[in-house]
């Protein structure tokens, strides 16, 4: 078909559209449509209605008129209510004022609520709002808010006098804020300057004053306000710029903190005594137009001299601060470091106030000149630290004696091998033999110098006997010893030596003194904690120690055995200076080579605690460790008034034993290496011994290569695996199973007994030079009597 212009007569559109001209052509053309007669018939229609409306009368015009726009109206400002008192639901708790603490801030306290040390920008000292002067507070008033007690939040009068004042003198004399938006931006927002925390502060203050009284708020606002200096609330101002509670405030004094807020350090009477004067001027001049003061009252007040007497803020400075400080560096381990970064936690420790009181003066009682002292205290049931002395002075020493000081610790030790004894399934009566022994040119000696013969394992705990101590290691096995130890919390390095039994591996006062906590605790063990409780600055827990989960590390039976064991050194042994009248003391003495160290580890069902005395530089110290048992003693004696008296777990039948494992003979072949903890064995290490307990004679070095994962190089086994021909059985068992303590008639041993050589006795090197004016060593105090058990 050809193509044509012409018009199709099915459709209202052309075939084609050759162009704009004859497009147009065609619409001017086009017959009338059902579109243009529907758009007709509605402008014929609004015409007619705008007739219609035009002959009504004109007052039911305007009244319908105003129905709409009530209606509109209404709508709107109900929208705008309902959105309001959504925004403010979603806006924090207004009660949080009460747990607010600053971000960057750290508040320590101590389990009975003493402030410990406050770091950071913190309000040190808080005043309740009856303990706030009244002058005090009607000079804030009057300063900062003259409405406070008439608005509800938000004071549209204060505003408009605000900006003609500030208008008319040309710079900011007077703040448009409330108190109560003030204390929201504090607490709720920050300092930034935007529209948005504007309108934020408008709603949570209204919050503020929905859910707190007026009072409140203006308490929470007296202790919170920064007032330069360092001072946070007027508490803190109070004495950082005058050294005084505000109680003893003047009134001229009074007025010059509140006239701190607007400009802290630029009103700060120790940045400029002559601008502060006159701020505190003007603060005078409101509180009389309100009629607070008189013009009396005013005037004698601008005539007061401002006596300034500047002081360091408050609990700046540790009252605890070897304690505060292991807080510190434990933290970590319990928030995350964003959390700890941000600041703003109050952490409630363990710490009980009044007896770390006494443990300072227990450590000054008993040291003198350099020598150091340390003292650890820790609840058994928990594992909480109740007391820490890490030195005499921590102003001339930040090392913390308690937790970092690694020393050897001596007869301490022994409680390890007896308790893996006891464990293993010996008995307390078991008799060994107290006689030199040779074991490959190691010759170990007693402190005395001299043999029992045949004792008791509980005689030789008693009475510290070395040669016995060895023994019951070898035969009980020295991996199991060290397994006992780990599990009982010991976690420095332990070298696989005989030494080991006489304390010859360093350890720190704090573990040592967990451990024996876990006899005191039934035989779980609780790792020792400084910190109960965390609180964020919104008032939320973070941590809680009730989180910490015992670890069985020995039976309860092997556990109270060793205790009694352990009784019998305090009532009859070398730690009689630790006897305590009107309760049961167990623990053990610990001394090194030449007195280096003093130790005294003991505990009462509720308590156990540990005190080493020493010099730095390991100089001897020329006494005993009966000196360590006395500051023992004088710090139980006033801990224990909060205590009551308490009876140690009773001791198991014999048929109610079950030995935790088997005891293995431990040979020179088996020897060498240390053992850093679980898993972790370093076969090719070596240790030195020269200072070790009793130590007489060389000790082969561990070997330096070529040996099995098991044990030691053959070498090394030729040097010091040989066994003396004329060694005594190793322990000797009566036949009675009564569990009664043998009588001391030695049985006969089973070859001939050669007489021991006579060991000489070295001489004790002069002390260092850097000790020239060390006071003599000191006279053992008198122990008091132990009474008959």
């Amino acid at each position: 078909m050809a193509k044509s212009s012409a018009v199709d007569q099915t459709s209202d559109r052309p075939a084609t559209s050759p162009s704009f001209l004859g497009r147009l052509a065609f619409w001017k053309a086009r017959p009338e449509t059902n579109t243009t007669r529907t758009r007709k018939s509605r402008a014929e229609r609004r015409q007619a209605h705008r007739a219609k409306r035009a002959a009504r009368p004109p007052g039911r015009r305007r009244w319908l008129r105003a129905i709409v726009v009530v209606a509109i109206g209404a709508a709107t400002v109900a929208g705008a209510e309902v959105g309001r008192r959504r925004l403010i639901q979603q806006l924090p708790n207004p009660r949080e004022v009460y747990s607010f603490t600053r971000p960057g801030t750290i508040t320590i306290l101590s389990a009975d609520d003493v402030v410990l040390q406050k770091i950071g920008p913190a309000t040190r000292d808080k005043v309740p709002f009856d303990q706030i002067p009244l002058q005090l507070r009607q000079a804030f008033l009057a300063a900062e808010d003259q409405r406070f007690y008439e608005h509800s939040g938000l004071d549209l009068v204060g505003i408009a006098r605000a900006s003609v004042t500030n208008l008319l003198s040309g710079e900011v004399q007077e703040g448009a804020s409330t108190i109560t938006q003030q204390l929201a931006r504090i607490v709720f927002l920050s300092q930034e300057r935007s529209i948005q925390r504007k309108f934020n502060e408008a709603l949570m203050a209204q919050k503020l004053e929905q859910e707190l009284t007026k009072d409140q708020i203006l308490e929470q606002y007296l202790n919170l306000v920064y007032l330069g200096a360092g001072a946070y609330g007027v508490a803190d101002a109070a004495w950082v710029y005058f050294s005084k509670p505000v109680k003893d405030l003047s009134l001229g004094e009074m007025a010059t903190l509140a006239g701190l807020p607007p400009a802290p350090t630029a009103y700060s009477p120790l940045v400029s005594l002559k601008i502060a004067q006159e701020r505190r001027n003007i603060v005078l001049s409101r509180m009389q137009e309100v009629g607070f003061i008189t013009p009396a009252e005013a005037e004698a007040a601008r005539r007061e001299p401002l006596a300034l007497k500047p002081a360091s803020p408050k609990y700046a400075q540790s009252i605890a601060p070897y304690f505060t400080n292991y807080v510190r560096q434990e933290l970590p381990r319990f928030v995350s470091p964003d959390v700890l970064e941000y600041g703003g936690l109050t952490l409630k420790t363990t710490l009980n106030y009044r007896w770390q009181k006494a443990a300072d003066q227990a450590i000054q009682d008993s040291t003198y000149g350099s020598l150091q002292g340390a003292l650890v205290s820790i609840d058994p049931r928990s594992g909480a630290i109740r007391a820490m002395v890490g030195g005499v002075d921590f102003d001339r020493s930040q090392f913390n004696r308690a937790t970092q000081a690694y020393r050897q610790p001596g007869s301490t030790f022994k409680m390890f091998v007896y308790a893996a004894a006891i464990a293993s399934g010996m008995s307390p009566s078991q008799i060994y033999v107290d006689a030199p022994l040779n074991l490959g040119g190691y010759k170990p000696q007693n402190f005395s110098r001299s043999f029992s013969g045949a004792i008791s394992l509980t005689q030789a705990l008693t009475n510290s006997v070395n040669i016995v101590a060895i023994k019951v290691l070898r035969d009980v096995g020295i991996d199991n010893v060290i397994r006992v130890a780990r599990q009982m919390g010991i976690r420095a390095d332990l070298a696989r030596y005989y030494p080991l039994a006489l304390g010859a591996s360093d350890v720190t006062l704090l573990e040592i003194t967990s451990a024996y906590g876990t006899l005191a605790n039934r035989g779980q063990y609780l790792t020792p904690h400084p910190i109960a409780e965390i609180i964020d600055h919104r008032g939320r827990r973070l941590y809680q120690d009730k989180q910490i989960e015992p670890v069985q590390a020995l039976d309860p039976g092997s556990a109270a055995l060793v205790t009694s064991m352990l009784e019998r050194v305090v009532t009859s042994g070398t730690g009689a200076a630790a006897y305590l009248p009107d309760r049961p003391v167990a623990g053990k003495t610990g001394t090194t080579e030449q007195a280096r160290d003093l130790w005294f580890i003991g505990y009462i069902p509720q308590l156990v605690t540990g005190v080493w005395l020493g010099y730095d530089n390991f100089a001897p110290t020329g006494s005993g460790s009966s000196a360590a048992a006395v500051a023992w003693y004088r710090f139980m004696a006033q801990a224990i008034k909060d205590l009551p008296p308490e009876k140690f777990p009773p001791l198991p039948k014999p048929e109610q034993r079950k030995p935790l494992f088997k005891a293995q003979f431990t040979s020179g072949r088996d020897l060498g290496g240390i053992d850093r903890g679980p898993g972790r064995y370093d076969y090719g290490a070596g240790i030195e011994l020269a200072d070790s307990p009793s130590f007489a004679g060389s000790l082969p070095t561990a070997p330096s290569g070529g040996s099995t994962p098991n044990r030691p190089s053959p070498d090394y086994e030729a040097d010091f695996g040989q066994e003396p021909a004329f060694e005594e059985p190793r322990y000797y068992e009566p036949p009675s199973s009564s569990g009664s303590e043998p009588v001391d008639q030695a049985p006969a041993p089973a070859g001939p007994e050669p007489e021991p050589e006579a060991p000489v006795e070295p001489q004790a090197p002069a002390p260092p030079s850097l000790e020239p004016t060390a006071p003599p060593p000191p006279v053992e105090p008198t122990a008091p009597l132990p009474q008959a058990p």
